[in-house]
């Protein structure tokens, strides 16, 4: 499994009352140590380099596909709260938002060879899949196989696990706060390349001609990006509830917001 190590940024600063989607632990109790994981849409961007060699009738050409893989970034918003929704009490509230993996944050996809198995010079393209073997992108023509090298790029979105391990903090009236860590886990990204003998696959003189296709594993299941634990997040004096969501790189909620307890358990 592959993990690439991140740093965190923080910024913190006062707001409005903001609606809660939904709330994940209803608990008296303090935060103490849990943890929170929600299925994220994560937009990607990929690129692959591809080598051709042994362009003949026998054994066949082989493709060697490398690349990179770049995503979206990740954020998450806690909120830390002296009064629950729905109250008729005064609310004071403040908001931390953190940039836990940077837009544009890459996995290498290591050189992999791809054996064509077909005679003479075929002509081949690329496509991307999800493990499940689901398009991601339409077929992408990369050339007749004497052609090489061969690049392209795809951009569309998977899902991803991401998880926080929340951490509680100090709580006193001159503010409260908490830490966090954890890591986002992608699901599997394979690519087909496909062999035909002509460059037109729904017509021309070779219209019967069947393709060869050969999928590959470029990025596994459950491959993460981990962020480690770093300085607080801090919000309210007192005894506040606090709240968690995660965000895109737009800064725009796309979990739940999910209830995580007190600061303390007595105030």
């Amino acid at each position: 499994m592959g993990l690439i190590v991140v740093g965190l940024v923080l910024a913190a600063f006062s707001v409005a009352l903001v609606p809660l989607a939904s709330i994940a632990s209803a608990s008296d109790g303090a935060i103490g140590v849990q943890s929170v994981s929600a299925n994220v849409p994560m937009p990607v961007s990929v690129h692959i380099d591809a080598e051709s060699s042994s362009c003949e009738n026998s054994p066949g050409p082989t493709v060697t596909l490398s690349g990179i893989l770049a995503v979206a970034g990740l954020g998450v918003q806690t909120i830390f709260q002296n009064n629950v929704k729905g109250t008729h009490m005064h609310t004071e509230e403040t908001m931390a938002t953190a940039v836990l993996i940077p837009a544009g944050e890459s996995l290498s996809i290591p050189k992999q060879p791809v054996l064509g198995g077909t005679g003479g010079n075929p002509f081949i393209w690329v496509q991307f899949t999800d493990a499940n073997g689901n398009a991601m992108s339409d077929e992408i023509f990369l050339g007749r196989c004497v052609q090489g090298p061969f690049a392209a790029d795809a951009d569309f979105v998977i899902s991803a696990l991401a998880r926080a391990d929340i951490t509680g903090g100090t709580c006193d009236n001159t503010g409260s706060t908490i830490s966090l860590s954890g890591e986002l886990s992608l699901s599997g990204i394979d690519a087909k390349v496909i062999f035909r003998n002509n460059d037109n696959p729904v017509g021309g003189p070779h219209k019967n001609d069947q393709p060869l296709v050969v999928s590959i594993e470029l990025v596994p299941p459950g491959m993460s990006i981990e962020f480690q634990k770093q300085p607080s997040l801090g919000g309210v004096g007192g005894n506040p509830w606090i709240y968690l969501a995660f965000l895109n790189a737009a800064g725009e909620p796309v979990s739940d917001t999910f209830l995580l307890g007190r600061c303390v358990q007595d105030f």
